[in-house]
């Protein structure tokens, strides 16, 4: 191949990405060649800690053996077979191991799809259709949240509540009303409304911004009371980010939806998966008529699914939940001794493994770009930089991620 960079800039086109800046001559892209645990290899043998979780997809660190024998092997003995029709028995082990982790007669049925944007879009057109089998056909609008972010489909844009990426495609996708908080709720006529979405515990891309704690309890309660459909994007916040293995457990909360992406492989190969109830479920039996049409070419790989059981059982081999009360603690009082050094910090936000550090105006770019002088990869959201690495990582190397903070 030529050089790697020129064919970046003559073909490439990066997601979220200011693409006049980064063809510039001027820009030398960071060309990421290798991975090994918490850690990232650039092109000239630069190493930086992963801050921030390849995009919040990495749970137990890059090329794990365990993940990367089980695609190997998988690879070599299925590589894909469609779904549409067709099962496969790593799909089934699959499904019953993600129901395994509620109550029984709770969340029973797994529809899988590729992507966390497709886990949602899949939830908002099962809730609709399921109104429409039912007799439910007045109930077509949606509820979101201000500074919401659910995926990029058009489906999942239309929750979307932050208007940079969102407001010149609001009115193509389904009618939504957004609100601030739960106390907006009393304006809100439910006998219209489908259902409601929301990120549960912290806002991803609203620069990580915990609810207040109980708001999510308090919010099934409405949406029980009023017939409405409660979906939870834990897209990021799923398998262990905010200390439990999925962020509704905090309270106590069983969804009618649950999305689930990102980690769902550890953060190795796109799968997606969609949870609901057998209520929902039993809507959609009977005739053609009633069937759901919607589905991917590589739904429920079966490399995908490999890779998701081997994680999983890492889960429990390696006692990943057991041991995060003290790192979250450590993150805890590595931030506040941070904070207690600058007086340009606005604020700290943590939930879990989760931190988001605003500074005052236009510091969030100078920051996360100097992290990489320092041996930190990370990114920013406006003035926010955040810190997500993956559950496996140490005390000292959040030590490590923190002094590069510090030092940038």
């Amino acid at each position: 191949m030529t050089d790697p960079v020129r064919a970046d800039k003559a073909h490439c086109w990066h997601p979220f990405t200011r693409q006049s800046a980064w063809c510039d001559p001027a820009h030398e892209p960071l060309m990421i060649v290798r991975a090994e645990g918490v850690w990232l290899y650039d092109s000239k043998g630069n190493r930086y800690l992963d801050g921030n979780s390849s995009i919040w997809t990495n749970i137990h660190g890059h090329c794990r053996p365990e993940i990367a024998e089980a695609i190997a092997k998988q690879a070599a003995t299925l590589d894909h077979s469609s779904y549409l029709g067709l099962g496969h028995p790593l799909a089934s082990e699959l499904a019953e191991k993600l129901v395994s982790f509620f109550p029984p007669h709770t969340l029973e049925r797994v529809f899988f799809s590729d992507n966390g944007s497709t886990a949602v879009e899949a939830a908002l057109k099962m809730s609709l259709q399921s109104r429409l089998q039912t007799g439910q056909g007045s109930r077509t609008r949606f509820l979101a949240f201000d500074n919401a972010y659910h995926g990029d489909t058009l489906g999942a844009a239309s929750l979307g509540g932050v208007n940079r990426f969102f407001s010149r495609f609001r009115n193509l996708g389904f009618e939504t009303e957004f609100i601030a908080s739960t106390n907006d709720l009393k304006s809100v006529d439910p006998t219209t409304v489908t259902a409601v979405v929301i990120e549960p515990l912290i806002q991803g891309v609203n620069e990580m911004r915990p609810w207040p704690e109980g708001m999510l309890w308090d919010l099934r309660e409405w949406t029980e009371k009023h017939g409405i459909h409660l979906i939870l994007d834990e897209v990021m916040t799923g398998f262990g980010r905010t200390g439990t293995m999925f962020a509704c457990q905090r309270e106590n909360v069983i969804p009618d939806f649950l999305c689930l992406a990102k980690g769902l492989t550890g953060g190795t190969v796109p799968l997606a998966a969609t949870l609901t109830t057998r209520a929902v479920y039993e809507t959609f039996l009977g005739g053609a008529e009633n069937a759901f049409y919607y589905g991917h070419s590589y739904t429920a790989n079966p490399i995908g699914c490999a890779a998701a059981l081997a994680s999983l059982r890492i889960f429990e081999t390696d006692k990943v939940l057991e041991g995060l009360p003290a790192k979250i603690a450590h993150l805890a009082a590595c931030l506040e001794k941070l904070s207690a050094t600058r007086n340009d910090m606005v604020a700290i936000r943590q939930c879990g493994l989760i931190a988001g550090m605003e500074f005052q105006a236009g510091m969030g770019d100078k920051i996360t770009l100097a992290a990489r002088n320092h041996g930190l990869l990370t990114r920013n959201i406006l003035g926010t930089v955040v810190l997500m690495p993956p559950l496996c990582v140490s005390l000292e190397e959040i030590d490590f991620a923190m002094d590069a903070l510090a030092r940038a």
